[in-house]
């Protein structure tokens, strides 16, 4: 055993030693993990983040994409190929999402990986690949993930899925162009005209109110969740 599927054992056993934990619990241990892989390579992080995010027990891919996310050098060293093999198997919203906000987005934000990939995932059977596709425009526009802002490359996959129907779809169609909205509200206002036709009649109410009330839903408390 290598010492990257060793060191995913350890992480997982640490991981299945605690299955009630609650995500501020996960984010502890995670952080302890973290402390402990600080002078790792990267190569080997990223390598025991594929075997754990694998692993089918609640936690393990939130664990495995941040420990991926706040190591030191890790992110720089992510591509395109190790993208795909660490989003292998994602099967829920928050899965994709923590992928694509934590890992995707900000490798395309930086320039690791081409526009091409991300279309490529837009254009793909799986469900939650498309997802990972629009949630990745996200970084690109928002200020809290170091995003400045990226009008042309966010509608150009929000054009590629405005006739998609699946509602993981959707409703992430809808988080990309509310983000971006933040950015460049005309682009928006323009898109949303010109698109009225073909966009789920929820995509096209989320982002009006977004527009004109700086709310998703007005009249409603707002609450802290994805998509």
């Amino acid at each position: 055993m290598g010492e990257a599927d060793t060191l995913a054992a350890q992480i997982s056993r640490r991981l299945r030693a605690r299955p009630s934990a609650s995500v501020p619990e996960l984010r502890r241990l995670r952080r302890e993990i973290s402390r402990d892989l600080r002078d790792a390579p990267a190569r080997v992080v990223i390598r025991a983040a594929k075997e754990v995010s694998r692993m089918a027990h609640r936690g393990h891919r939130f664990v495995a994409y941040e420990l991926v996310k706040h190591h030191p050098a890790a992110p720089s060293a992510l591509d395109a190929k190790q993208l795909g093999r660490l989003g292998e198997g994602m099967d829920s919203w928050d899965a994709v999402d923590c992928f694509a906000i934590y890992l995707s987005g900000p490798a395309w934000q930086q320039g690791r990986i081409p526009a091409r990939v991300i279309h490529a995932w837009a254009r793909s059977p799986d469900v939650w690949w498309r997802r990972a596709a629009l949630v990745s425009t996200v970084p690109l526009n928002s200020r809290a993930h170091g995003g400045k802002g990226d009008t042309r490359q966010t509608l150009a996959v929000c054009r590629m899925l405005e006739r998609d129907r699946d509602p993981m779809v959707v409703k992430a169609l809808s988080w990309a162009l509310r983000e971006l909205s933040k950015r460049d509200p005309r682009a928006v206002g323009d898109f949303i005209a010109a698109r009225a036709g073909s966009l789920a009649a929820l995509v096209k109410r989320e982002v009006r109110n977004k527009l004109s009330t700086g709310l998703k839903n007005p009249g409603r408390r707002p609450k802290r969740a994805r998509g």
